[in-house]
């Protein structure tokens, strides 16, 4: 028989509820019965990886102490991550027994809470203990006190060695119906592993500064190769192409959100326009797309922009002034 007990309280050394486990695990030792302890207050780190421990267990303790309210954070976590990573299949078949001590008030609402708590979860309950306790020097020189201990220790045992029924809990049919964790995928043991790493701090910013390493990988990667329109603007040359007598000359525009440039050959009375990688060419131009729409929509003229630092070139200067001459962009009506 396998027997957790975990105590939710701080440590402190005039804690009553220590005395109290320490007897029960004396007792539980002497029945033969393998005991394992966790302080939380020790591991509260690792409180989600704890729900992986129930599974070697016949039942378990859950003890804490009422200071000024409640079962305390600790216990709460615990019983969270029971909830949330927790087998509750397994759960299913562990006995509870609860043990709350007070030094103020509220021992007894803290030992309901953990045996609704439990309940919800699906566990088997156990005869809790409970009381209101100033002094330890109480519990240390009561010898009534003392064998309240050990009976109750003695009647876990019996109750988990003989597997005694109870009566299903309504909290548990409510639970069933409408206290539903949302579904998951994740198999009991998949979750288990999932908590491992949720209560490693300095995995989880690892792993976000990976994930944000990778955004930025995959964000430039989309844009260098989200291809570009390869139609933009050749349109606008074709339909306003006037072809000059004799000319023949190659123009390649660098345009500032083109990672391809446009070329535009003219031989006569014939045109091609594509966007391609050319380095022999007549006039070399650099300018940015939205003088270009200026231009295409006949508010600036090519020689306007040169003359302005809009545009700049290489090669034939004669071939640059042909520019408004080949292409006419007739102004729009509206403008």
């Amino acid at each position: 028989m396998k027997i957790n007990i975990y105590y939710g309280g701080r440590g402190i050394v005039d804690d009553p509820t220590l005395n109290i486990i320490n007897t029960m695990q004396n007792v539980l030792e002497e029945l033969n019965v393998s005991v394992e302890r966790f302080n939380l207050y020790e591991i509260k780190n690792a409180i989600t990886t704890l729900p992986q421990t129930l599974k070697s267990a016949d039942g378990i303790i859950l003890a804490t102490t009422v200071e000024w309210y409640g079962i305390g954070g600790y216990m709460q976590s615990f019983l969270d991550a029971c909830w949330l990573y927790g087998d509750k299949e397994k759960i299913g078949s562990i006995y509870m027994c609860p043990v709350v001590m007070s030094t103020t008030y509220g021992e007894r609402e803290g030992k309901l809470n953990l045996a609704v708590a439990w309940e919800i979860l699906g566990g088997l309950p156990c005869s809790g203990l409970c009381g209101y306790i100033k002094d330890t020097q109480i519990l240390e020189n009561n010898s009534e006190y003392k064998n309240i201990i050990e009976k109750k220790a003695e009647n876990m045992y019996r109750t988990i060695h003989q597997k005694l029924a109870s009566f299903p809990a309504s909290n548990q049919a409510v639970n069933q119906t409408v206290a539903i964790t949302k579904g998951t995928d994740l198999t009991p043991q998949e979750s288990e592993q999932l908590s491992k790493y949720a209560s490693d701090d300095g995995y989880v910013q690892r792993q976000k500064e990976d994930i944000t390493q990778l955004a930025s990988y995959f964000k430039e990667k989309l844009v260098k190769d989200e291809p570009d329109d390869q139609t933009e603007y050749v349109k606008n040359f074709e339909s306003h192409f006037s072809p000059q007598p004799g000319v023949k000359v190659v123009y390649k525009f660098q345009i500032d959100n083109k990672k391809i440039p446009l070329v535009i050959r003219v031989q006569g009375k014939d045109l091609i326009c594509s966007y391609e990688e050319e380095n022999v060419v007549d006039v070399d131009i650099s300018i940015s797309s939205s003088v270009l729409n200026e231009i295409v929509h006949s508010r600036m003229t090519f020689q306007r922009a040169f003359m302005s630092g809009n545009m700049k070139m290489k090669g034939d200067f004669k071939m640059l002034r042909m520019l408004d001459n080949l292409f006419v962009f007739k102004r729009d009506m509206d403008s």
